[in-house]
């Protein structure tokens, strides 16, 4: 039987895609692992739904796709042609369609609004805070090895659609949000 621990960890080092070792705390491990929280989230947002729910598949192509995105920040941009997994094509695009589609649902945002409502809409909540901080690690990460545009591009859409998902949530429920204040940037005249 083959073992799940390697030890080969165990002095602070791990493997990247192509055999190289970097350090445990290297900006790439730091950002795929926030990536492997994000679909962790995921996973506890799709729990949290009924299994006939409508997002159960949009949702679970995310998280194949996140998959992919893993592979590909595992592996320096310099060896990035010889990884096997390919981003699909239309990712950002079909992902914007989806934010559209569920914001049509409940309207616009207008305020900021404090997490929480449902338990599903408090979930989608933590899958957003988590794709911004994957978003930030992507772009420090970027400023050291090249990230390719369209996975900055569709992670930060990402959080656009749990905030977006988390609002048509509460009000399919009939849960009215709390909301802190106006967005600011919306001034008309101005």
């Amino acid at each position: 039987m083959r073992r799940l621990y390697t030890r080969t960890g165990d002095k602070g080092y791990t493997a990247i895609h192509g055999g190289m070792r970097v350090p445990k705390t290297d900006i790439r491990i730091e950002a795929n692992g926030t990536l492997d929280e994000l679909n962790v989230a995921l996973g506890m947002v799709r729990i949290a739904m009924p299994g006939n729910h409508g997002w159960q598949t949009p949702l679970k192509n995310v998280q194949m796709t996140l998959m992919t995105v893993m592979s590909i920040i595992a592996t320096p941009s310099d060896t990035r042609d010889s990884n096997p997994n390919k981003l699909p094509e239309s990712m950002v695009d079909d992902t914007e369609r989806l934010i559209d589609e569920v914001t049509a649902e409940s309207g616009a945002a207008e305020h900021f609004i404090l997490p929480g409502g449902t338990a599903l809409a408090g979930w989608l909540h933590q899958a957003r805070v988590v794709a911004r901080r994957a978003e930030r690690r992507l772009w420090q990460l970027n400023e050291v090895d090249a990230v390719p545009d369209e996975i900055l591009r569709w992670i930060n859409r990402l959080s656009d659609l749990f905030f977006a998902m988390a609002r048509s949530e509460m009000s399919s429920e009939g849960v009215d949000e709390e909301r802190w204040r106006a967005f600011s940037y919306r001034r008309t005249g101005k």
